[in-house]
């Protein structure tokens, strides 16, 4: 924290800061009466009636009290990261969409509504590219009356890490009661790593189509309505289905320089087997051949088992990004 010569903390951040990365430290006073003190830092989302919210990278949204400020300072933007393909948060968000297409969607000024039946939150949530036009008010009431008409509940996608305003609207859209429903994380990394991985004869068995089949879809789990399901997960520049036989699933999306890795599903008796290794390191060879050189993928935050798969193949965290819900009761 910002210390002077004489030795005290200063506070060196007003409104005014409202969009910088700041961090703060604020005091707290113990079980035993004993003051303690906590560090926050991350992006300084709004300072209003005395209490300041500040947006984590994680996505947390942490509301401090201004009487508890003890010091603060604005902080330089985090050090890009040396590992993996150089990537701009709006090339990785446009790349990701086009890899989950919706069924229908609609633009709003600079946002993207976009439907497909309720499959994904991916394809069932407004992309915020930009300025939707309106006052934000006006913008989200569309919005839920948009996602109304399709029976359907209205997320809002946002995201956090070096992504400026992206932040500033997940905090809004939790102070008018939104909730942040599941976060994940955007990771990414070279793609000729993964192709090299040695998978064994298991990736001798690995069946690559151009369409899910049945067994695909069940071990995919997640599927309501197959016609609906298919669709959606057929869209997208170039798309592969990987199949080793009665164990594990993967999708693959090749769009330029990217490939995109989702689904990668191993059945609960043959995990921490290698199999997912196998069904990526299949698709990456069949990405690598169609001119692909960065991959890319998404994962939850509390996916333990996954996160570790994808640190040993070299994926480093680029953003987060947070599906917001219209919770109806809140807005009354």
């Amino acid at each position: 924290m910002e210390i002077t010569a004489g030795g005290l903390l200063e506070i060196r951040i007003t409104p005014a800061d409202v969009g910088k990365r700041v961090s703060v430290r604020r005091v707290e006073s113990g079980a035993d009466g004993a003051p303690s003190f906590t560090d926050t830092v991350g992006v300084l989302t709004s300072w209003n009636q005395g209490v300041l919210t500040i947006t984590r990278k994680s996505g947390e949204i942490v509301h401090i009290p201004e009487s508890s400020l003890v010091a603060g300072k604005i902080v330089p933007p985090a050090p890009a990261r040396r590992r993996g393909p150089a990537a701009s948060f709006e090339e990785l968000a446009r790349v990701g969409a086009r890899a989950w297409q919706p069924l229908e969607s609609e633009p709003l000024g600079g946002w993207t509504l976009r439907a497909a039946g309720g499959f994904t939150r991916r394809a069932n949530s407004v992309l915020p590219l930009g300025d939707p036009g309106l006052p934000l008010d006006e913008a989200l009431a569309r919005v839920t009356a948009w996602y109304a008409e399709r029976e359907l509940p209205a997320y809002v996608q946002t995201a956090t890490g070096a992504v400026g305003t992206q932040e500033l609207l997940g905090a809004e859209l939790e102070r008018r009661g939104w909730v942040n429903e599941v976060s994940a994380q955007v990771r990414i990394g070279a793609l000729a790593p993964v192709a090299d991985v040695d998978a064994g004869t298991d990736a001798a068995e690995v069946r690559l189509t151009r369409a899910p089949d049945e067994e695909w879809l069940g071990r995919y789990g997640r599927v309501e309505d197959p016609d609906v399901a298919r669709r959606v997960l057929v869209a997208g520049p170039s798309v592969w289905f990987a199949t080793l036989p009665g164990r594990a699933i993967g999708r693959l999306v090749v769009d330029g320089r990217w490939a995109g890795f989702a689904a990668v599903e191993v059945d609960p008796e043959h995990r921490r087997a290698g199999l997912g290794t196998a069904v990526m390191a299949v698709l990456a060879r069949r990405a690598l051949e169609e001119g692909a050189s960065a991959a890319w993928l998404q994962v939850e935050a509390d996916n333990a088992g996954a996160r570790a798969l994808y640190d040993g193949l070299g994926f480093a965290t680029h953003h987060s990004y947070h599906h917001f819900r219209f919770r109806a009761e809140a807005a009354r």
